[in-house]
């Protein structure tokens, strides 16, 4: 049976919605409702531009695709591949005004199971950094009144929360956070045995990892965390007079100096897990190759990602847009740096293109930005539930208490705000099924609304996700094998 004689009820044949790239002297095209990548032949090259003169009958395209020297039954495979990849549609859909076919994001089912817990074990810190959005000039968190370090029954109640929600999932994971983690380092080794065992009860794994701002580690510590195989990402933005710029204790007092020694000592002893950094970048620390350099070939991280500043506009320490341009600009020089590393089978650090690369392999396509309420929620100090731990200790985003549950409408209500089908500027945006919209913390902090898109970033992740496809599609023209690592990636908290 012919794709004529199958979609004849639907009339016509119409482009699906996709992005096209080139890498690695090779065409492709990013399928947008699909989240894949379908490499382009002269064949299906030739069915894209006829199409992209209008719409087309089943007998209208045959036609054309033979006199053009397609035999009859290559034609009609070709369209049938085209239309099974999602390249090209055959029924009523909405299209734009080019008569490109957009089609919805699904959305997860209500009882999604938890699959991470962030562990806020303190809301205390021993440092004062300026832009902190947990405690900064643009802080959510309401913690006054209570607890400022979790205790052991509600961190019991937590992981036994994690562990009944987390239904049909053999492997589940804990993030511990702050303020500074660290602070309560005696809870999160009780956390760790309770933890362990009452997975292995139910034949199941926790993974573990952690955020640090590095001034507390010892070498107790550092061997308590790679006996146990805990992930560890460290807060630190650069070279000491970049680092020591906002990063600073209650007396002003840069924190390089402490953090430096500790971070080397963590590197060289934690044997089980690569240790990996986390640059916030704000005005004044936005030379991103110099950071990167020091990061990870002066003091040896394994990987470092960066992100800009989460503010609102107006604060001293915001990057404005022309500062956005040059640290795009700068990313460009490490991505470029990082093809030829993959092209030699080599991993060179830069997690921002690993994290997308990963997605991209992996074929996601998010129906909200992350998995806050979704897969992933937080836990503060008092067993307030958020939708991740930059709403910890909000009143106004808690979803619930770990004694009483979840309230599913709150929950339902965030979810709703946050769903790409809710984002009206994103429905045309190519770029939707890896950002959708963007942080929704972010969104609060600019536009008073969790659900509200990123638009401040709109054409910055536009471009970032080019180059990424365009790495991608030089990778699998030069050197697949080396995506297959990419298959379980998560990216860094």
């Amino acid at each position: 049976m012919t794709p004529a004689q199958t979609w004849a009820p639907t009339r016509t044949y119409r482009l699906g919605e996709f992005h096209a790239f080139e890498g690695g002297g090779r065409q492709f095209l990013y399928l947008v409702p699909a989240g894949a990548i379908f490499e382009l032949d002269t064949a299906a090259a030739t069915v894209i531009s006829l199409l992209s003169e209008g719409a087309a009958t089943p007998e209208e395209l045959m036609e054309k695709l033979t006199q053009r020297d397609f035999a009859a039954g290559d034609a009609a495979e070709l369209i049938q591949e085209m239309y099974l990849a999602r390249v090209i549609v055959a029924r009523e859909s909405t299209s734009d005004s080019t008569g490109v076919s957009r089609e919805p994001v699904e959305t997860p089912p209500a009882d999604f199971p938890l699959q991470t817990l962030v562990m806020n074990l303190t809301n205390q810190c021993n440092l004062s950094c300026q832009y902190c959005y947990e405690f900064g000039e643009d802080k959510v968190a309401t913690p006054e009144g209570k607890p400022k370090f979790m205790d052991l029954t509600t961190a019991k109640a937590s992981v036994d929360f994690l562990l009944e929600q987390s239904s049909g999932r053999k492997a589940v994971h804990i993030t511990f956070f702050g303020g500074e983690t660290l602070m309560n380092f005696p809870l999160l080794k009780q956390v760790v045995t309770y933890a362990g065992q009452r997975a292995a009860e139910q034949g199941r794994h926790i993974d573990f990892s952690l955020t640090t701002n590095a001034t507390l580690l010892t070498p107790t510590i550092i061997e308590f965390l790679s006996e146990n195989s805990i992930g560890v990402t460290v807060s630190m933005d650069g070279p000491a007079e970049l680092h020591d710029k906002l990063r600073v204790f209650a007396n002003g007092k840069g924190s390089y100096d402490i953090i430096a020694p500790r971070v080397r000592a963590l590197i060289q002893g934690h044997r089980t897990r690569p240790i990996t950094a986390r640059v916030t970048l704000t005005n004044g620390v936005t030379d991103v190759v110099r950071i990167f350099r020091h990061l990870k070939q002066d003091l040896g991280f394994h990987e470092v990602g960066f992100a800009p500043v989460t503010t609102s506009p107006d604060r001293l320490y915001a990057i404005n847009e022309r500062g956005m341009d040059g640290v795009l600009e700068q990313f460009h020089i490490l991505a470029d740096e990082y093809l030829e590393y993959a092209l030699r089978g080599e991993m060179h650090g830069f997690s921002n293109v690993s994290d997308t690369i990963a997605e991209l392999y992996q074929g996601v396509n998010k129906s909200h930005p992350c998995g806050a309420a979704l897969g992933l929620l937080g836990v503060g100090p008092s067993g307030d539930i958020a939708p991740c731990h930059r709403f910890v200790d909000s009143d106004t985003h808690s979803l619930g208490n770990i004694a009483t549950g979840v309230d599913r409408e709150k929950q339902a209500d965030f979810l709703n705000r946050g769903h790409i089908g809710s984002k009206y500027d994103c429905h045309t945006c190519w770029a939707r099924p890896l950002c959708a919209g963007g942080c929704h913390h972010e969104a609060f902090v600019r536009y008073g609304d969790t659900g509200h898109p990123n638009l401040h970033y709109c054409d910055w992740i536009r471009d970032w996700t080019d180059t990424c496809l365009r790495i991608y599609g030089a990778i699998s023209a030069g050197n697949p094998g080396f995506l297959e690592q990419f298959a379980e990636r998560k990216a860094l908290n």
